[in-house]
């Protein structure tokens, strides 16, 4: 079948953007100071909290990247295991975030300067913008991907559309906003996908008319990837969820750890829904439109369907990129205001000046953004990256936090400045050898490097506190 735009499906978009920004400038009026901004003020109960942390977790990685384009590149066998690695997180959450909410910080490296002194703060802290900057990135393109098939105009348009919208939303109230756009957003995934998966699969001519017209690859186990390749696909998003600052922001502003563990529930039995329906309607996509970018498969099927069923997907689309886009340039904007400026440049900064400050980065990181997905040739590229380099850079160090008390500051530093360092060597210097993710690489040294070199400076204890207290 031919991909053609189909105009009518704009109409779902704008109705969806035009409650969202409705509600955000709603939700904006009720913020009282940085923590209502930061962290919805420790308001949120279980159902808004589970819609959060699910929208928040489920972008354009997954509709662009990840499941959607593993269905269509190598199977669906291979895309449904992309599921795994973030059921596995939610549970190891499940148990952290009692302790997460003990902390009380804004940020997670607010939580490692608590253990391993400033110096991890400040590393932490351009860490976590180099990789959340490269995330927010790859949802504007993601929204660019659907204004060029419902409008027909180019990418890069609709990405620039997409970057205003995701800037204003997260600009204008913080996560008091963002929370509650996300929470209505991530029940219309939900919704939309349950509609779709018996749709599409209807249009494709049924399920064995799907596996005749994809390559025999496509229905093995790994899709024609070896074993150390597929593996390198599945890491990354686990230990960028065990690590993540937005979904620790948002367990830290639940109304109480019962709260949270109602909604974390709740967020598992949705990933079961919303991960193995994204493979399939993929993996159907690729019988429909073999020759497509991989990143457009799931909204491709949009004009392949009935108007009401395609537009509620679309739409549904249009909600995974906006809520995780906004999502992570707040996040990432709070390390600026709290980590660096409120730090270093102006300590005695009134709550007023903070917020002020954390609206004025949310805007200049967004243009940053902007700029950094020209350099990626593909949303599963810039995925993996990002991904990679939070993951092997904080998460060991986080996880100690909560796992090993022997843990010092010389462990930790040492090992997130090794999985950086091991990151950026494997993709840039070798240029990504064996065509094996770098996180195949890197976490198992940021991980041996957190042993060794807490180990070798454990041997004295009152020489390891003096190093933590003076850091």
């Amino acid at each position: 079948m031919e991909l053609q735009q189909d105009p009518t499906l704009l109409w779902f978009i704008a109705i969806y953007g035009i409650i969202m920004i409705g509600i955000g400038i709603f939700m904006s009026k009720k913020v009282a100071g940085s923590e209502d901004f930061v962290l919805a003020g420790k308001s949120l109960g279980p159902f808004v909290l589970m819609g959060t942390l699910l929208a928040t977790w489920t972008g354009s990685g997954s509709i662009s990247g990840g499941e959607t384009s593993m269905a269509f590149t190598y199977g669906i066998l291979p895309s449904l295991m992309m599921m795994l690695p973030t059921l596995v997180g939610i549970i190891i959450l499940y148990v952290v975030a009692p302790k997460i909410r003990e902390y009380g910080k804004f940020t997670v490296a607010g939580i490692l300067e608590a253990k391993y002194g400033r110096t991890s703060r400040n590393i932490a802290s351009v860490i976590i913008i180099l990789a959340y900057v490269g995330i927010v990135s790859y949802q504007m393109k993601g929204f660019g991907f659907i204004l060029n098939l419902t409008t027909g105009m180019t990418v890069q348009t609709g990405t620039v559309i997409g970057a205003a919208m995701i800037i204003f939303l997260a600009m204008i109230g913080g996560l008091r906003s963002v929370s509650q756009t996300d929470a209505i957003s991530g029940f219309l995934m939900v919704g939309g996908l349950i509609v779709t998966v018996p749709t599409i699969i209807y249009v494709a001519g049924g399920w064995s008319e799907i596996v005749a017209n994809v390559p025999e690859s496509h229905m093995t186990a790994t899709g024609g990837l070896t074993t150390i390749q597929m593996i390198g696909y599945l890491m990354p998003s686990l230990f960028l969820l065990l690590g993540d600052q937005n979904m620790y922001q948002r367990l830290a502003s639940s109304k109480g750890d019962k709260s949270a563990k109602r909604a974390q529930l709740g967020w598992l039995i949705a990933m079961l829904i919303i991960s193995p329906s994204i493979s399939v309607i993929a993996f159907a996509s690729r019988s429909i439109f073999p020759d497509i970018d991989p990143g457009m498969a799931l909204m491709a099927t949009t004009v392949a369907m009935p108007i009401a069923v395609g537009g509620i997907l679309l739409a549904a689309a249009a909600s995974f990129i906006i809520t995780t886009g906004n999502s992570y340039l707040l996040s990432a904007a709070t390390n600026l205001t709290y980590d660096l400026y409120g730090k270093y440049v102006n300590k005695d900064a009134s709550d007023k000046k903070l917020l002020g400050m954390t609206r004025i980065f949310i805007v200049a990181l967004g243009l940053f953004a902007f700029l950094i997905i020209s350099y990626f040739p593909t949303v599963l590229s810039v995925q993996m990256y990002a991904y990679t380099v939070y993951g092997a850079g904080l998460t060991p160090a986080v996880l100690a936090v909560f796992f090993w008390k022997r843990v010092n500051a010389v462990g930790g530093v040492s090992s997130m400045v090794a999985g950086v360092v091991a990151t950026l060597t494997w993709e840039i210097i070798l240029q990504q050898p064996f065509e094996v993710n770098s996180v195949v690489v890197a976490v198992p040294v940021a991980v041996i490097v957190l042993i060794v070199a807490t180990l070798l400076t454990t041997k004295n204890g009152n020489q390891t506190n003096q190093v933590t207290s003076n850091a």
